[in-house]
Parts: structure tokens; C-alpha cells; sequence
């Protein structure tokens, strides 16, 4: 598993405002990242909001709009499953690509908690649930929290 060897960060979010925007396809698998990542920044003491867009496409503009609209982070969480066809080339790219450039644009960070899997079962055992082997969810609002607290520690 990927997750082999990640980091354990000491996330502290108190006096963070952080917008969760989440596309909606792959419903459990995308429930269970909320849910990780709501778990984490409610521990955190970060102040938050969930925004549901339709799907991965739309992540980048939300969370650009959240990001000028005062939010110190964006929490981004999606899931691209392949198919048959180049669609989920283009739209892994597209979120990825765009994502990128809403951080680079806005200077402030964007957890990447979108999902691009090969089959159903990679999403499950990613997605935080009862049984799943890794919380994508919940290392994408660590990596933010503790991205914003970097970010602010080079500014003093």
C-alpha cells in the first residue's frame, strides 16, 4: 500500500478556517473520505465547511472560490474510477492540473484527497471505511492543516 511510511504529523488547526469541497460519484467511497477528513479537522480544532460539487471536474473552480472568499485551506476530495475509454485521463488530469493551480494561484493550500484508481475495491480500501486499509481523507486535512502552519512559520 502507498501509505507505507507516511508521516505522523501534530495537526493543530485551532483558529484555521478550512473548506471541504468533495465531488459526488462512487457515493460510499466518497462518504468515507468526508468522513475522515471531518474526523481530523474536528480533532484539529480547525473550523470548517463541506461543499458538494457533482464530480472531480468541478473541484478546481470551488475551491478556488472558497480560497478567495477567505478560506485559509481546501480540503479537495474526489474519486475517478477508470473506464473504458480516455475519460478518466482526462479527468484526473484536469482535477490534478487545476488543483495545482488554484495552490499555485492563491498561495494557500489545497489537500489532494482525490482518488484515481483502477477498480472499486483500490477506492474502499483507501477511503477510511470500517476494514479499509489506508484514510486518504484524513492525511489530505493533515497535509493541509500542517501546509498552512508551514506556510505561516516562513512568514514570521
Amino acid at each position: 500500500m502507498s501509505g507505507q511510511g507516511s508521516p505522523e504529523l501534530d495537526v493543530d488547526g485551532r483558529g484555521l478556517r478550512v473548506v471541504l469541497v468533495a465531488g459526488s460519484w462512487h457515493e460510499e467511497i466518497t462518504n468515507g473520505l468526508i468522513a475522515g477528513a471531518t474526523r481530523t479537522l474536528a480533532a484539529s480544532g480547525a473550523d470548517f465547511d463541506l461543499v458538494r460539487v457533482p464530480g472531480s471536474f468541478e473541484l478546481p473552480v470551488v475551491a478556488k472560490a472558497a480560497l478567495d472568499l477567505g478560506a485559509d485551506a481546501v480540503v479537495a476530495l474526489g474519486v475517478i474510477i477508470r473506464g473504458g475509454t480516455p475519460h478518466f485521463e482526462y479527468i484526473s488530469s484536469a482535477a490534478t492540473d487545476g488543483l495545482t493551480r488554484v495552490a499555485l494561484d492563491t498561495g494557500k493550500p489545497v489537500g489532494f484527497g482525490v482518488l484515481t484508481l483502477e477498480n472499486e475495491q483500490q477506492g474502499l480500501d483507501r477511503a477510511g471505511l470500517p476494514g479499509s486499509k489506508e484514510d486518504k481523507g484524513r492525511e489530505a486535512a493533515e497535509a493541509v492543516i500542517t501546509t498552512v502552519r508551514a506556510i505561516r512559520a516562513l512568514a514570521r
